[in-house]
């Protein structure tokens, strides 16, 4: 039998069966941003969220973005990041690439994602040397991306230094 509905992300049953076991309501608008997070893989804050919903022709607060946000993190199925932005980014973990760590480009938020063989590698032997058993990691490098530094953004010194030169 034809449906005009349209499908329901994977992504977003599994969430709807966390809601149940929790004992838990799946409402349309928990689905609804469940969705709008599992449909990208991009690091979403919560007006980004709330505007692809209005976009979407959902009318959902943020107060519901922020609890339903709150459930899919501990439902495990999405990660919150704070950038040191003043907010926090969430990212879906069920992504192609789970496995991957972050640029965070200090002048326009940009976050770029980046796996490398080379830092699994470097994980996987400091574990091994130390006889540490690694659930996961997470490396975050802050600076300025290649548009920024080309637009002319540059980076203040910071720390202290010493006035008195060394010799």
């Amino acid at each position: 039998m034809p449906s005009d509905a349209p499908a329901v992300h994977p992504f977003v049953r599994l969430f709807g069966r966390y809601l149940r076991e929790q004992g838990l309501p799946v409402t349309q608008q928990r689905e609804a941003v469940a969705d709008a997070v599992f449909a990208t893989d991009e690091h979403l804050s919560v007006d980004d969220l709330e505007r692809r919903l209005r976009q979407g022709g959902e009318r959902i607060g943020k107060a519901t973005i922020y609890r339903t946000l709150d459930l899919l993190v501990k439902s495990r199925l999405v990660q919150e990041h704070d950038f040191g932005e003043g907010f926090k980014r969430y990212e879906h973990r069920l992504s192609r690439q789970p496995d991957h760590d972050h640029l965070i480009c200090l002048e326009c938020g940009g976050v770029t994602e980046v796996k490398s063989p080379e830092l699994r590698a470097l994980q996987e032997r400091v574990a091994r040397e130390t006889g540490f058993h690694p659930s996961r990691h997470k490396l975050e490098i802050y600076g300025l991306c290649a548009p920024c530094q080309a637009a002319g953004a540059t980076l203040a010194e910071e720390g202290l230094t010493c006035p008195i030169e060394a010799v």
